[in-house]
Order: C-alpha cells, then sequence, then structure tokens
C-alpha cells in the first residue's frame, strides 16, 4: 500500500498542479471576495514557480554536494541505483536512459579509473504491476558489458521498487560477498540523502558519490536571478517530490 501511494503522490505533488488549481479555483468563485486572492497567490506562486535561480538554490541547498576523485579513495564495490530508465518505450532492442545517467556513466568512470573494483546494480521495477521485460539492473548491466565491464565484476539485485528495498536487498547481496568490505553508493544529487539514510539505517556504511546534479553553479548576473525559466517548474516538482518523500521515509523510520 506505501508503495502504491508514493506514485500517486507523484501527481499531486505537482507545483503546476497547485498552480492550476488556484486559477481554477479564482475562475470558479470570481464572484465572491476571495476571487483576488487567489490571482494574486497564483501570480506569485507563478513567479516562484518560473524563477531558475530561487529552484537552483533550493536544489544546492539540497543536494549533496559533489565529491573529488581525490578525496573519494579505493572501494570493493560501488552501488548504482537505478531509476534512469525507460521501461515502456518500444523497441525493447535497446536502453532508454533518461536524465539520471551521470549515475551510470560516473560509475562507469570509478571503475575504469580504479576507484571501485565491482559494480552493484541494485533495482528492480519502479513501476505499478512491474515491468514487462528486463528489470532496470539488468538493462543498466547490458550497458555496463557494452561499455567494456566484466561479467564478473558485475553484481545484480533484481528485486528492489524503491530507495527502502534498495538498501534491504543490497545489504542482503552482500551477505553473500564477504569479500567486499568497503562500497560506494553513486545516485542523483537531489537522492543522494534518502539513499544514505536508508542504508545507514540497514547497518551499512557507504561512502558517497552524488551523480545527475540538478542544480548549476550559482551566479552573480541579473539575468541568473531575474529570467524566467521553463525549466524551473519541472525542477521545484523534482525537488518537492523528494523532499516530500525524505519526510514520508523519515516518519515511517526508514532512515538513520
Amino acid at each position: 500500500m506505501f508503495f502504491i501511494l508514493s506514485k500517486l503522490l507523484d501527481f499531486v505533488l505537482s507545483p503546476t498542479l497547485w498552480l492550476m488549481g488556484l486559477l481554477l479555483l479564482a475562475i470558479l468563485l470570481r464572484h465572491t471576495r476571495w476571487s483576488k486572492w487567489l490571482l494574486a497567490s497564483a501570480a506569485g506562486l507563478g513567479l516562484v514557480l518560473t524563477n531558475g535561480a530561487l529552484v537552483n538554490e533550493a536544489l544546492l541547498a539540497w543536494e549533496m554536494p559533489p565529491v573529488r576523485l581525490q578525496a573519494l579513495g579505493r572501494h570493493d564495490a560501488g552501488i548504482l541505483l537505478t531509476g534512469i530508465t525507460k521501461g515502456h518505450k518500444s523497441p525493447h532492442d535497446r536502453v532508454y536512459v533518461e536524465q539520471g545517467a551521470d549515475r551510470l556513466l560516473h560509475t562507469l568512470w570509478l571503475y575504469r579509473a580504479g576507484y571501485i573494483r565491482k559494480i552493484i546494480v541494485s533495482g528492480g521495477s519502479g513501476a505499478l504491476g512491474g515491468t514487462k521485460h528486463r528489470t532496470e539492473a539488468q538493462e543498466l548491466s547490458t550497458l555496463l558489458r557494452l561499455a567494456g565491464v566484466p561479467q564478473g565484476d558485475i553484481l545484480l539485485e533484481t528485486r528492489s521498487r524503491n530507495t527502502r528495498e534498495n538498501a534491504l536487498n543490497t545489504k542482503d547481496l552482500l551477505a553473500q560477498h564477504p569479500e567486499i568490505k568497503s562500497i560506494v553508493l553513486v545516485t542523483s544529487a537531489f537522492h543522494e540523502r534518502r539513499a544514505l539514510g536508508c542504508f545507514r539505517k540497514v547497518g551499512l556504511q557507504p561512502a558517497v558519490f552524488p551523480a545527475s546534479f540538478y542544480s548549476t553553479d550559482r551566479e552573480l548576473s541579473l539575468a541568473y536571478w531575474l529570467l524566467p525559466s521553463d525549466e524551473a517548474p519541472r525542477l521545484w516538482g523534482v525537488l518537492v517530490h523528494e523532499m516530500v518523500g525524505y519526510a514520508a521515509y523519515w516518519v515511517r523510520g526508514y532512515l538513520e
């Protein structure tokens, strides 16, 4: 039930939906004293939602900062969390990767540069009803193999549907590989905070290597602060969804 509710929240937690709701209410209540208040609220929310600097500052505060390669050190394995492929796109003779592809590319970078010796890919299907074809872990494993990573250096965990299950199932997998003593958790920077909390809760203590940053470096120009952005509403949606997800996990006791 928690899994199903988390998916329904994806729709409810859209700031753009909130804006449309305010405008619709203003129309429906246009002959009442609430109309002007609703229109003013919609205008204010619209200004916030389209300001690229504001959402970037919020992302900079929420995302875990990048880790320099020299500061990471050497580890036995990197844990690559899935959630970056499209499972419902045809033809199914290839793998479709979304914006979070840096998770995969940076894990491959760590492997090729010798910072990790093995790659654990954790993730089944995060879709309601599962996937009709391959799990996400299997799809990313295919890409790693095409990039030259030997099959023996790839471990798959294919049952997880969410971050909590990533942690639990990865712990079970690691119990079968006592030679893996130090691990690095690779996921999107906005998601790293929740993922790390989940892994620590089950007794694992991974180093972190955030990837796929939504934020950019802060600028001092007027354009950065004043020009509206058509990408900003989507980024607000990503951030709000993750923050609510973090709060829900905290309430349920999934985080340390």
